[in-house]
Order: C-alpha cells, then sequence, then structure tokens
C-alpha cells in the first residue's frame, strides 16, 4: 500500500479571506470579495425560489433573489434595492441564514438573509423566468445553483420549522 505525502495546508480549514491582482507596477494588491446577498423571502412556511433567465449556462437553474452590493450600501439595503429591482416588491430584512459561500474563485462571498414581504407586495418575476414558492419537503424539486445550495440546506429545519 503506497503512502500518501500530507497535504501542505488543510483546504478544509483554508478559506482564503482576500484575493490579490498585480497593480501597474507589477505588485499585489489585496481587495475584499465582492458581496453579493440574496434574499430567503419566507411566507407561511415556504420560500421564494427563482429561476435564472440568463446566462444560458446557469438558466432555469433556481435561485434567491438578489445581487452586488454597491459601494458604501449596506448589505441589508442592497437587498432591499435588489428585492425591488427584480420582484417588484418591499422586505423587511432578517437574520443571516447559513454561512458565507465563496463565489467565482474567491473573488465574491455570498451572504443571505431571511426576510418577509411587506403591505401585502405579491413577487413579480421582472428578471426571473419563473417563481415557486417551496415547502421545506419541496426544495429538492428545482436545480438550485451550486453557491444557493448549503443555504438550502440550512433553511430547511427553519422552513419544517415554520410550517
Amino acid at each position: 500500500m503506497t503512502k500518501l505525502p500530507k497535504p501542505l495546508i488543510d483546504l478544509a480549514l483554508w478559506t482564503p479571506v482576500r484575493t490579490e491582482r498585480a497593480n501597474d507596477g507589477g505588485n499585489a494588491v489585496r481587495r475584499d470579495p465582492k458581496v453579493i446577498v440574496g434574499a430567503a423571502i419566507i411566507r407561511e412556511g415556504r420560500v421564494l425560489a427563482c429561476a435564472r433567465s440568463a446566462p444560458p449556462e446557469v438558466a432555469g437553474m433556481w435561485e434567491f433573489p438578489g445581487g452586488k452590493v454597491e459601494p458604501g450600501e449596506s448589505e441589508t439595503a442592497a437587498l432591499a434595492r435588489e428585492c425591488v429591482e427584480e420582484l417588484a416588491v418591499r422586505v423587511e430584512i432578517g437574520e443571516r441564514i447559513g454561512r458565507d459561500v465563496r463565489m467565482a474563485h474567491g473573488r465574491s462571498v455570498l451572504k443571505v438573509y431571511a426576510a418577509r414581504l411587506l403591505h401585502d407586495d405579491q413577487p413579480q418575476a421582472l428578471e426571473h423566468s419563473a417563481l415557486r414558492w417551496l415547502s421545506a419537503a419541496e426544495l429538492d424539486t428545482v436545480t438550485w445553483l451550486p453557491a444557493d445550495a448549503p443555504i438550502v440546506a440550512a433553511l430547511r429545519p427553519i422552513l419544517a420549522h415554520a410550517a
């Protein structure tokens, strides 16, 4: 039996917090990853799932609505803005759900928050091809984007408890 060499880094414990790129002088410049926020909008024990319409390689896959945090914008303000832009709804932002999920080779991080609709607003698919309300038992009936999958796992007991 061949003994494998011990890895230099325990990849399970290694999570880069910053990324680097070279500036004009060839020196490495550290920058924080871009923050992407998502909303797990929960109503009556169900969460809103949104089907991507683009780009083609992910069209038809499901995600939580949201988007990029702009410079000078808080995560919750960005999420409220994105829900208006994507779904034409106003939301109250709650607690974080799950962990930070690294995306785009560490250049971005996804943070998902629980949210609830305000003023009897009804979501409209302005930027998505479809919307579905899913119970805990229905979460696996759609194909989630890889970045959203860990959030789905963290959301399952929350939905089961809310039902």
